[in-house]
């Protein structure tokens, strides 16, 4: 099954990548509320402290909003803790900038969003969980096929761009440099930031770039 057919089977993520459930359509505002509202709590007290009832309380929803939109709390967890990276947001913002250097930026936020007290408690949950717990399957829907899926289409531009060169193996590509971010997270070895992102993406994409890139 290739990771597209993958992403299309994930819980949701942000609005960009949503697999939309039956009912009323999502509201902006009313999502945004609730992410706003999971951050502040998990800001205060880690992803413990973060349940459905309070978090409805805390955004002023009823719980049933709450799990048309997620399962659980892990989901929400994982969504308030990545929405903010969303790369179409960050199109918006910078529509002049190259694929490649918003594949760098998406890598760099979430490094970022991980440094965070908040990112580096989930880290060690997640590192700690049972593969097959909830936790470990939000955290690899949300943030490693979903990212991996938004990579996959900066690579993509950028091949059309010719950026990146047309010979270029985009899925192994993806592979080294997700795999590279995702076992730095997990094993805490080295520190995941901005200087190891850019430092990962020059030897990965070395030799791969095209010459006008």
């Amino acid at each position: 099954m290739s990771s597209s057919n993958l992403v299309k089977q994930v819980l949701p993520a942000n609005a960009a990548t949503a697999r939309r459930r039956p009912g009323r359509p999502r509201d902006p505002a009313v999502q945004q509320a609730i992410l706003s509202a999971a951050r502040q709590i998990l800001d205060e007290g880690g992803p413990s402290a973060l349940t459905m009832e309070g978090l409805a309380v805390r955004a002023g929803v009823g719980k049933p909003t709450l799990y048309r939109w997620w399962p659980d709390r892990h989901s929400v967890a994982m969504a308030a803790l990545m929405e903010p990276v969303s790369p179409a947001a960050q199109t918006a913002a910078r529509p002049s900038a190259s694929a490649l250097r918003m594949l760098q930026r998406q890598l760099v936020a979430t490094a970022e969003t991980f440094a965070t007290r908040t990112g580096r408690n989930m880290a060690m949950l997640i590192a700690a969980s049972d593969t097959q717990s909830e936790l470990s399957k939000a955290f690899r829907h949300h943030f490693i096929l979903t990212r991996r899926e938004e990579g996959r289409q900066w690579l993509l531009q950028a091949q059309a761009a010719h950026e990146l060169s047309a010979k270029a193996d985009v899925n192994l590509l993806l592979d080294q440099i997700y795999g590279a971010v995702f076992f730095r997270l997990m094993l805490g070895h080295a520190p995941l930031d901005e200087v190891f992102v850019k430092r990962l993406l020059a030897q990965v994409l070395a030799g791969a770039t095209s010459p006008k890139s």
